[in-house]
C-alpha cells in the first residue's frame, strides 16, 4: 500500500508546486523556502543534539508552546527544531519563540525528501503535534532508529473517516509510531479503531498555555486606545463568518451603539478582504495596524496583527470563537477561558468537541445557533456584569482543572529519549 501511496505522492508533486504558486497570489510567503519542501536545507546548519517537533500550522504551533518550554528546561543542551507546512505556522513560531529555536518546512512525503531531512538534522527524537500521519516519514524514522511520538492527538469523526478510506496504510503508520497520546477519550477511541495498538489519554496541552507577559502590556495599550467602551471580540474568524456577523451586528446594534465590535481573522492574508467587507456595510472602521486611539465614532476595530490573540481576549468583555459559526469545527476556545472572558461558540465544534461540551457544562461558554443569536447574546452579556463575572470565573476554573498534559507528555519523551552519548 505504501508503494502505491508513494507513486501517488510523486504524481501529485507538480500539482503541489502549482498550488504553492496559486496560494502565493494572496500570501507571497508561499514563494519562499521552496527547497525545504523538497528536503534541501543547505542554509540551515545541523546540530548534534536536536529534538524535532512537527506543528503543521498555527493551532499546532500554539499548542506546542508549553511543550517547547518544558523541553528547553529539561534538555538545555539540545536545540529544538519546529517544522511547519504553512507560512502562518512558521510566522507564529517566530512570534512565540524568536531565535530560541530552529524552524523550517517539513518536506513533502516522498522517501528521498524525508531521508534527506533526517540526514541533515539527525534528530534524537521526533514529536508530531495533534494528528499528521505521513507514512514515508514515519517509516524513515523507524529505519533510522529515531523514536517518533504522536502527542496531543486529536481526531474528529470527519478525519477518522478520511483515514479509514486507507485502512492498511493508516494502521501500518500508527503501529510504526513509538507512542501515541491523545487529548481526549473520544480521540483515543478513534485512533484505536484505525489500528493504533495503544493510546494514552493525557489531556490537551492547550490548557497549559499561559498568557505571555508581554501580551499583558499589549492589553493595557489596547485598553488605553479603546477607553471605557465595552468590547465584543470575534476571534479567529473564518471565511464567510465575518459577513454574517457584520450583517447581524448592523441589524441589531445599528449606528450610535457604544460597544466596539472587534474582529480578528484567523488568517492574515484575509485582513484586507475583511476590511472591505466592513467598509461595504458602511460601518466606520479602524485597524490595529494604524496604532491610533479608537475614535468614539468607530464601530469596528480590525485586529490585523499576528501573535497578539491573548491581548485581544484580555481586553474583551465577551468573546466569540470563530470557526464555529460555519462548519469549520471551531478554533481554540481554551485561550479565552484561560483569561476569564465569557465565551460564545457556534454549532460547529468538532475540532474541540470534548472541550466545548465541558466548557458549556461548567458555565464558561454558551452555544448559539446563528449570527443573529450571537449578537443578541453578546449584547445581553455586555449589559450584565454579574453574568460576565460568573462565566469568567467558570472559565478560569475550567482551564485550571484540565491542565497537566504537558507534564505527562514530558514524562513520555523522557522514556523514549536516547541515552546521552
Amino acid at each position: 500500500m505504501r508503494f502505491f501511496y508513494t507513486l501517488a505522492i510523486h504524481a501529485l508533486l507538480p500539482w503541489a508546486l502549482l498550488h504553492l504558486l496559486w496560494r502565493a497570489r494572496r500570501q507571497p510567503e508561499y514563494l519562499r523556502h521552496w527547497g525545504e519542501r523538497l528536503g534541501f536545507y543547505g542554509a540551515v546548519p545541523p546540530t548534534s543534539r536536536l529534538i524535532w517537533i512537527h506543528a503543521v500550522s498555527v493551532g499546532e504551533t500554539r499548542a506546542a508552546q508549553p511543550l517547547v518550554a518544558a523541553l528547553r528546561a529539561r534538555y538545555p543542551d539540545h536545540r529544538i527544531l519546529l517544522t511547519h507546512m504553512t507560512p502562518t505556522g512558521r510566522a507564529t513560531s517566530g512570534a512565540l519563540f524568536g531565535d530560541a529555536i530552529e524552524r523550517v518546512y517539513l518536506p513533502y512525503d516522498t522517501p528521498w525528501a524525508v531521508r534527506r531531512f533526517l540526514r541533515h538534522f539527525r534528530p534524537r527524537l521526533g514529536i508530531i503535534m495533534e494528528t499528521e500521519l505521513w507514512p514515508n516519514l514515519i517509516d524513515a524514522c523507524g529505519c533510522a532508529s529515531i523514536p517518533l511520538l504522536l502527542v496531543n492527538a486529536r481526531l474528529s469523526e470527519k478525519s477518522a473517516r478520511r483515514y479509514a478510506r486507507f485502512p492498511k496504510l493508516s494502521r501500518t503508520a500508527l503501529r510504526q509510531l513509538s507512542a501515541i497520546s491523545a487529548s481526549g477519550a473520544d480521540d483515543a477511541l478513534r485512533l484505536r479503531q484505525l489500528g493504533a495498538p495503544e493510546v494514552a489519554v493525557f489531556g490537551n496541552m492547550k490548557f497549559d498555555i499561559e498568557p505571555p507577559v508581554e501580551q499583558l502590556e499589549t492589553w493595557r495599550e489596547f485598553r488605553n486606545r479603546i477607553g471605557e467602551r465595552p468590547v465584543f471580540l470575534c476571534a479567529s474568524t473564518r471565511e464567510g463568518e465575518e459577513a454574517l456577523i457584520l450583517d447581524a451586528w448592523k441589524a441589531k446594534i445599528g449606528a450610535g451603539g457604544t460597544a466596539l465590535l472587534t474582529i480578528v481573522p484567523r488568517h492574515p492574508q484575509r485582513f484586507d478582504a475583511v476590511a472591505r467587507l466592513i467598509e461595504a456595510r458602511g460601518l466606520k472602521l479602524q485597524r490595529r495596524s494604524d496604532n491610533a486611539a479608537i475614535d468614539a465614532a468607530t464601530e469596528v476595530w480590525l485586529g490585523d496583527s499576528m501573535g497578539e490573540l491573548f491581548a485581544y481576549y484580555a481586553v474583551a468583555d465577551v468573546a466569540f470563537v470563530g470557526g464555529s459559526l460555519l462548519d469549520f469545527g471551531c478554533q481554540n476556545l481554551i485561550e479565552p477561558c484561560a483569561v476569564g472572558v465569557p465565551v460564545l461558540i457556534g454549532p460547529s465544534t468538532f475540532n474541540f468537541a470534548e472541550a466545548a461540551e465541558a466548557a458549556i457544562e461548567t458555565g464558561a461558554a454558551r452555544q448559539i445557533g446563528n449570527a443573529a443569536e450571537l449578537v443578541e447574546q453578546a449584547e445581553a452579556l455586555m449589559a450584565d456584569a454579574s453574568s460576565r463575572a460568573v462565566m469568567g470565573a467558570a472559565g478560569l476554573a475550567f482551564a485550571a482543572r484540565h491542565g497537566g498534559a504537558t507534564t505527562r507528555t514530558l514524562a513520555l519523551v523522557e522514556r523514549y529519549m536516547p541515552e546521552s552519548s
